[in-house]
């Protein structure tokens, strides 16, 4: 379970890790953060023009994800 204070969170003192310009959404990109009890959250989100939409959270599996979550494991 991900809090909206979680999300919240991770938008205002996050970070991109990821930049999805050519979305079929509209350009949005990967943000992380760190969620309750400091455990890492990644947040997927768009810009709109009088909003952020927010399209999906979670927490990023450590199996595929380098260490620190910024960057996906090789395939």
């Amino acid at each position: 379970m991900i809090t909206a204070q979680e999300v919240r969170r991770v938008i205002t003192r996050g970070e991109i890790v990821e930049d999805y310009p050519e979305d079929a959404r509209g350009h949005s990109c990967l943000m992380l953060g760190n969620g309750d009890s400091g455990r890492p959250v990644h947040v997927v989100c768009t810009p709109k023009a009088e909003y952020l939409a927010v399209i999906t959270a979670y927490l990023p599996d450590p199996a595929e994800w380098q260490p620190g979550f910024k960057s996906r494991r090789p395939s």
